[in-house]
């Protein structure tokens, strides 16, 4: 069986769902700049759980959200002179493209934030109703923390704290001053400038979060089984979203949150806004897309990952080893079941680290179900041989 570490709870608890199908929700893109290390690894975490219960016969509908508009990608389009729309459209092909060479198995629905403003709204139509959202008489809907004793249960961090995050984000400065309480945050924003998009509250953009909780709804229902994405997102994102979900429904929004720890580069966070990243397609040059793939589960997800290129060479080795070996076996090895003790180590938490540990003593060894393994984790291995990497 299946257990995870649950974000909420603290601890690890077996995967339990009530219906047929694992609904997954994983927080995507805001499409700006091009892929880096810390998105591939969050993603391909997910994809690895994914091919992981799919394997073991669950179904599981996987939605990715798209955030096509934000102050992010309006701040970059402005600076580089370009449509904000044409900016994302071009950025999430590069998106699609880096992921699809990492062998992603894409998610089923990839919904963006423009297309769900009727689902956006009939969410704040119910928040209103249920007097957790309140309009300002400037416009714009907010929704009111103190209506929600839980609000903080997931982060769990002090209200200071909470304040400092509020502040650093992107869209702080949109914030209107007149909200009731501080760590109010936006439903509906009516702007001073940039695009708009038309509501039954006037034109504006939605809330970061909102759009979210909306999609998720719209494409899995309520509640969902599990809720993930990078670690940076626990607070003010995932926590505004059980807030206006749980208002919204009146029930748990998710019964698991999965958080992946973030990427580092010489110890900082790999971020866009920093600059401090090593991007997909340069790595690329230097590794096989296989060897990157193992390359970035080679740590636990939980714990965070300092970029080292001598390290990723070493994995790359592997991954040719691997290549190397499912040539010999040729199509016998595509006969050989996964071993059952790598069957375990993923149930543990998806522990790739040990996944790994495992896969490399199996190819020294010369045992064909190291090429089971490694398809297992999303390799594509064939028995062929390995490709020249397409980059």
């Amino acid at each position: 069986m299946l257990s995870l570490y649950d974000t909420r709870r603290r601890r690890l608890a077996l995967v339990r769902t009530h219906g047929r199908t694992v609904t997954l929700y994983v927080c995507g893109i805001t499409p700006y700049d091009t892929t880096h290390l810390g998105h591939a690894r969050t993603f391909l975490l997910f994809d690895v759980l994914v091919r992981h219960l799919e394997a073991a016969g669950r179904r599981v509908r996987y939605v990715q959200n798209v955030t096509d508009i934000d102050e992010s990608i309006l701040q970059r389009a402005a600076r580089d002179r370009e449509s904000w729309r044409a900016l994302g459209r071009r950025q999430e092909r590069g998106y699609r493209a880096d992921m699809a060479t990492l062998g992603w198995r894409p998610p089923d629905v990839m919904p963006h934030a423009t297309r769900e403003i009727p689902s956006m709204t009939a969410l704040i139509r119910r928040l209103l109703a249920t007097g957790h959202g309140y309009r300002l008489p400037r416009g714009g809907v907010y929704y009111d923390v103190r209506c929600f004793p839980r609000f903080g249960a997931l982060s769990r961090l002090s209200p200071a704290r909470m304040r400092r995050l509020l502040a650093a984000q992107d869209d702080a400065r949109l914030d209107d001053p007149g909200r009731r309480h501080p760590l109010d945050f936006a439903l509906w924003r009516r702007v001073p400038s940039g695009p708009t998009l038309p509501s039954p509250f006037g034109r504006g953009r939605p809330g970061w979060h909102v759009e979210c909780s909306a999609m998720a709804h719209h494409h899995l229902g309520h509640p969902i089984d599990i809720h993930g994405g990078g670690a940076d997102l626990i607070f003010p994102h995932h926590e505004a979203e059980i807030a206006q979900s749980e208002a919204a429904w009146g029930r748990p929004f998710a019964r698991f949150w999965l958080h992946v720890a973030p990427m580092l580069l010489g110890g900082r966070k790999m971020s866009k806004s920093t600059g401090n990243m090593v991007f997909v397609r340069d790595a690329l040059r230097e590794i096989h897309p296989d060897g990157l793939r193992l390359y970035l589960l080679a740590q636990h997800y939980r714990r965070p990952y300092d970029h080292d290129w001598r390290r990723m060479m070493e994995v790359d080795a592997l991954a040719a080893a691997i290549h190397r070996l499912a040539a010999r076996a040729g199509a016998r090895a595509r006969l050989v079941p996964v071993p059952p003790a790598a069957l375990r180590l993923l149930d543990r938490d998806l522990d790739t680290p040990a996944v790994l540990r495992l896969l490399r003593a199996l190819t020294r060894a010369g045992q064909p179900t190291a090429v089971a393994v490694a398809r297992h984790l999303g390799l594509r291995v064939d028995g062929a041989g390995r490709a020249a990497s397409p980059c």
